[in-house]
């Protein structure tokens, strides 16, 4: 007993599921955290011999697995969920939602929208989140709110908006925050050039200079639809990929978002260059723009991650949804029931996005070291019964209904289905009062 480790949190369940290594399962295990890391995963009769802890939690019949990471959303846009559904991109864009941004971007818009996505995410099982939108540092104070993790968006466009006037203002205001905020450890940051039709040549190689100096991910739009495209052929001769490409943005900092429509030779750039993809079936479908080829992807060794895009093209942000429905289209689509099994898909959801972010040394995985993003999945209802094999269980059957508890940085913020950080009551209110302005022009 003299030997013992006094350690803040040990949690016991039925199944821990690490992610790495790949397919693994540890039954009647405990998670040993302490100081905000994972410090131990060990059985749990060795627990008792090896620990004392401060606090422990035992959950009979839960899994515990890494915090989902969604690698691609617009965390404001859910105050325009199913504002204009049933519509193709860019009549969704150019009439209904750049307008209604035109009119009411500001500050509180996307601090309102931004901890409502947080609130959603959080009790389903997301520590963590890409975003790309205006008025970042609005964003960053939601999530820092919520107490979650978020890899903020440097956006950059060529178009005027309440944030910037130009793609110089965008780059400077972008720093300002990153400045700001770059030592809070919840927070990292991406550049986030909107898409290859709204940014011109010259701000691409500036995005492209930023990102190279201070070693930041580029996170864009790409390859979403055949009229990008055919446009992008129009305009400069060749496809949004090679022009890319030629700009130098393409490597291994590169997450390329959506990427539906790709020929056999762009999957292999995407592999030689080491890109990421940022996969968002939902919305791609939702748009009618197709569905990525994930199986060639994920062949050519393309490091492929999940993401929900914003609430008003989904219309949720529930990363369990999308982890299922990536890896049933993939069969669907490439006619092999085994292009992305299960555990394929559930590193998808977590330990692939956080490789696309450079976040995966921190998060993505439940080991030893490493940030203690946890979350704990409920499988012992009856819609759960039996249980096989709980990696399967995850992706195929289980769904955001099912986490019971969230840890960030080994703080709870989610127990027993309720988020503690955020007042959900006072956002429901706010996200009325938004609906009646918008709706009422």
């Amino acid at each position: 007993m003299r030997n013992q480790t006094v350690v803040d949190l040990r949690i016991d369940a039925d199944w821990v599921i690490p992610v790495e290594p790949a397919g693994k399962v540890f039954a009647q295990h405990s998670v040993i955290v302490g100081e905000g890391r994972i410090q131990d995963i060990l059985p749990s009769h060795e627990a008792d011999v090896r620990y004392l802890f401060r606090e422990r939690l035992r959950l009979p019949g839960h899994v515990l697995m890494p915090g989902l990471v969604n690698l691609h959303t617009h965390a404001a846009m859910t105050l325009l969920r199913g504002f204009a559904d049933d519509l193709p991109l860019m009549t969704w864009l150019n009439d209904h939602i750049w307008p209604a941004e035109g009119r009411w971007m500001s500050h509180g818009f996307v601090m309102d929208g931004s901890r409502l996505a947080c609130v959603e995410m959080l009790k389903g099982g997301v520590t963590c989140f890409n975003d790309m939108y205006f008025f970042p540092d609005a964003t960053i104070e939601a999530a820092l709110e919520a107490k979650m993790r978020v890899a903020a968006g440097i956006i950059v466009i060529d178009f005027p908006s309440a944030w910037a006037a130009d793609p110089d203002g965008y780059l400077l205001k972008g720093m300002e925050v990153r400045d700001a905020y770059r030592h809070q450890p919840l927070v990292s940051f991406c550049l986030a050039p909107h898409a290859p039709y709204s940014c011109a040549d010259k701000t691409l190689e500036k995005v492209q200079t930023y990102a190279a100096q201070l070693d930041l991910p580029i996170h864009m739009h790409v390859h979403e639809t055949h009229d990008e495209i055919h446009k992008s052929l129009e305009t400069h001769k060749v496809r949004p990929l090679e022009r890319l490409h030629g700009l130098g943005l393409l490597g291994p900092q590169f997450v390329a978002v959506h990427a539906v429509h790709l020929t056999n030779e762009e999957i292999v750039l995407l592999a030689e260059q080491g890109c990421h993809v940022a996969h968002c079936p939902t919305s791609n479908l939702k748009l009618a723009n197709g569905v990525a080829p994930k199986a060639r992807l994920l062949d050519a060794g393309v490091n492929v991650g999940v993401g929900t895009d914003g609430a008003a093209s989904n219309n949720r942000l529930d990363v369990f949804e999308e982890t299922r429905l990536a890896a049933l289209l993939a069969k669907g689509v490439s006619g092999r029931a085994d292009a992305v099994p299960a555990p394929a898909a559930l590193a998808m959801a977590t330990l692939n996005g956080a490789r696309a972010l450079g976040l995966d040394s921190e998060i993505g995985s439940l080991v030893p070291g490493k940030q203690a993003d946890i979350v704990a999945v409920d499988l012992s209802g009856a819609a759960m019964q039996p249980c096989y094999d709980p990696i399967s269980q995850l992706v195929y059957c289980a769904g955001r209904e099912q986490v019971r508890h969230v840890w960030v940085a080994g703080e709870m913020v989610v127990k027993d289905g309720r988020c503690l950080s955020l007042d959900e009551a006072h956002l429901v209110r706010h996200a009325h009062q938004w609906r009646e302005r918008i709706a009422a022009g």
